[in-house]
């Protein structure tokens, strides 16, 4: 069960090491195109639909998700597979995966991706262990967490690491270059485009030979971006907007601004020293400032649990500060080492390039051990 981008792609390779395994297992469920491309897979094509950002967007969609809920819950009654396997999409999932502990499903519950439950509401966790047999995470001190609350978790690696070897390209970084991420999402890039693009006119007044390139997530969101580039006029240079080469950016560009999210994680792997920048409305700002119990956004900053990277939140999007801190990085060597080097600890801690291996051979222990079970009564 995926119900968005991440997790279709994390789904579809998951499959690929399960039929890898197994050559002859069945698989259905629900997801995007890449897993329903995968031959031989009984799968409903439904994140267009489901992939709905915001509290105001799921109310938009709540008959949708109801009735999709109702039918999810009857196909695992009728089919009656071996385990079900819920891919992060925690507002579906959690949900779908108490309400089939609570049918006293046979079903093995097992959960990828773990939802970061961690950084809002530590106490949602004894109730997961209720309802899950098993919790797959990609994030090492995850494991720890869950654990100690009586849910038995694997740490499998980070699918990111898998995408590594093939993204590479032999490059040499241009000192000129500095790039900029402003999310994967409309919504994100209006909050924080406007903010980062003052900062690259700060650094372009004070060095002119730099030039600028915006990751744009989707060729969907270029309007956008030059709509916001066309509005904003602070600066005579246009930055250049390529799409679907991100990974190529990150290798090329000498300094980055990027915005909160799987980006900043990204940048990590592929060495390029950034800083954080991150706005959204000010009643979701108060409302997860109320509820988020971590001290840093940035993934790095995360499993650092300290600073490695400046973050620039909400009302500190200034900038100045910002073109101070991408300066730092551009200008002075040992700033740009020390993160570096702080990455690469960072991205040790993320496991080998075999994540969804892993993740795979758990699933066909936890059944093996099931039928092991069954033989034995």
């Amino acid at each position: 069960m995926a119900g968005e981008p991440s997790g279709d792609a994390h789904g579809a390779a998951l499959m690929r090491a399960l039929r890898a395994v197994q050559p002859d297992l069945r698989l259905l469920g629900r997801g995007g195109p890449k897993m329903q491309e995968f031959a031989g897979v009984d799968l409903t094509n439904w994140s267009d639909a489901a992939a709905v950002v915001g509290l105001w967007e799921v109310i938009k969609h709540y008959r949708f998700f109801r009735e999709q809920f109702a039918i999810t819950l009857r196909e695992i009654a009728e089919r009656a597979p071996a385990a079900v396997v819920l891919i992060d999409f925690p507002g579906f999932n959690l949900r779908l995966a108490r309400a089939l502990r609570a049918r006293a499903t046979k079903s093995k519950i097992i959960y990828y991706i773990s939802p970061q439950v961690w950084a809002w509401n530590r106490a949602r966790i004894p109730k997961m262990a209720r309802c899950l047999d098993l919790m797959l995470c990609i994030f090492p001190f995850e494991a720890g967490l869950y654990n100690r609350s009586g849910l038995r978790t694997i740490f499998v690696g980070h699918p990111m690491i898998e995408g590594l070897p093939e993204n590479r390209i032999e490059t040499k970084r241009d000192r000129n270059l500095i790039a900029l991420f402003p999310g994967s999402r409309a919504r994100e890039v209006r909050k924080i485009l406007p903010p980062i693009l003052l900062a690259a006119a700060e650094l372009a007044k004070r060095n002119p030979a730099l030039n600028f390139e915006i990751a744009a997530a989707s060729a969907s969101l270029i309007p956008e971006i030059e709509r916001i580039i066309a509005a904003s006029a602070t600066s005579k240079q246009t930055p250049r907007i390529s799409v679907g080469a991100a990974a190529t950016l990150f290798q090329r560009a000498w300094v980055g601004v990027v915005a909160s999210g799987t980006a900043t994680l990204e940048a990590a792997c592929f060495r390029m020293p950034f800083v954080l920048v991150y706005k959204v409305a000010w009643l979701t700002y108060f409302a997860a400032r109320a509820v988020v119990k971590v001290k840093f956004l940035g993934m790095p900053n995360v499993l650092a649990n300290r600073r490695v990277i400046p973050e620039f939140i909400q009302h500190r999007t200034d900038a100045v500060e910002i073109a101070n801190e991408v300066e730092r990085f551009a200008n002075d060597s040992a700033a740009r080492e020390l993160v570096i080097s702080e990455f690469d600890t960072i991205v040790s801690q993320l496991g080998g390039n075999g994540a969804s291996a892993a993740a795979a051979a758990a699933i066909l222990d936890e059944i093996a051990a099931e039928n092991g079970n069954k033989c034995k009564e």
